[in-house]
């Protein structure tokens, strides 16, 4: 704890005080706005990701969907291969044919001329009509695969087509769905903005203005002596006093803030870099900062704030606000800090 200090009273008005509280304020508020602008540009970084995610997915997806177009090309250039070397057969056949026909005509002629050798030509007849007939079974087959074929490239094409147009409208809707989450990205951050300004104000009216009680970026920062006696994560009487008053705002801010905003009040410990001697409770700086930061939660909970609003985090002497090793340096360091955020 911190002894009040005595203060020494004159007669004459002075305005200089006055002016330097401004000015802190002043100051205040701008590094405040800069730390909110900060985190809104982190959450839009971090839906950009989600959504640049679902557009590698997509991409990936239409990849494959390439891959299979240009495999159904190929496909169909073999099937047209296919499809010309039966034309070719075909022709071939109905070459045959035409012999045969010719065959069949000279030997009527022979036959009218030479009756000897009717029944020699009359069987090689029947021959060459079973051959025809073969022939023309064979035809008649290769129409059939011909036609099948040309289905199959039909419907090839058709899936071809879908694909594409389900791809069209995959991009359509990923363009939508960024959109809506920009804009209702934005949204999300300028309410919470909003309430956090809001509950920094009460808590500023609530503590007042002490040395060991101030505002870090876009945290509330409480060094430890004023919750924690030495070496020890129990809250202290003094320090739950204090505790009392933030667990007040937290109840009526849940009250306030809209359900749909999943904020959280995240409580994080921290140490100096000075190692604990091993003999006690805690085994390292480590333990100490995570177990004070449980104690503030579980104390503000027993206030009736609701548990899914804490969260709580221990980051030992690893964090640290100066780097020196003076007194004041290692003072600063052992803090306990209060950010409200997104879950």
């Amino acid at each position: 704890m911190i002894g009040s200090r005595g203060r020494r009273s004159w007669r004459g008005v002075d305005y200089w005080p006055g002016f330097v509280d401004a000015l802190s304020t002043l100051v205040l508020s701008i590094v405040f706005l800069l730390s909110v602008f900060m985190l809104a540009q982190f959450f839009l970084s971090q839906q950009v990701t989600d959504k640049d995610t679902a557009l590698t997915r997509l991409t990936r997806q239409l990849a494959e969907l390439n891959d299979l177009l240009a495999l159904e090309k190929i496909n169909r250039k073999t099937l047209e291969d296919n499809l010309s070397l039966l034309s070719d057969t075909l022709k071939s056949t109905e070459a045959d044919k035409t012999r045969l026909q010719g065959l069949l005509d000279s030997s009527a002629a022979s036959a009218a001329s030479a009756g000897g050798q009717a029944a020699a030509v009359v069987k090689q007849l029947d021959a060459e009509k079973q051959v025809s007939a073969r022939a023309l079974a064979q035809v008649e087959i290769l129409n059939q695969q011909i036609a099948a074929l040309r289905r199959q490239l039909a419907a090839l094409e058709s899936a071809l087509d879908a694909s594409e147009q389900r791809d069209r409208e995959s991009q359509a809707r990923i363009a939508d769905l960024g959109s809506r989450l920009n804009v209702a990205l934005a949204q999300k951050v300028q309410e919470l903005a909003r309430y956090r300004s809001e509950f920094f104000g009460r808590l500023r009216t609530l503590l007042g203005n002490r040395s060991d009680i101030r505002v870090v970026g876009d945290r509330f920062v409480f060094q430890s002596e004023v919750l924690f006696d030495v070496g020890q994560a129990g809250v202290n009487p003094a320090g739950q006093a204090e505790l009392d008053r933030l667990a007040s705002a937290l109840v009526d801010l849940d009250k306030e803030i809209p359900a749909d905003i999943p904020w959280v009040l995240r409580v994080d410990g921290h140490t100096d870099k000075r190692p604990l001697s091993g003999q006690g409770q805690f085994k390292s700086n480590w333990d100490l900062s995570a177990a004070r930061a449980i104690s503030v939660v579980r104390y503000m909970v027993d206030k009736g704030v609701p548990p899914q609003r804490l969260v709580a985090a221990g980051f030992g002497e690893f964090q640290p606000l100066e780097l020196g090793d003076s007194d004041e340096a290692l003072r600063r360091n052992r803090r306990i800090e209060l950010k409200l955020t997104e879950r």
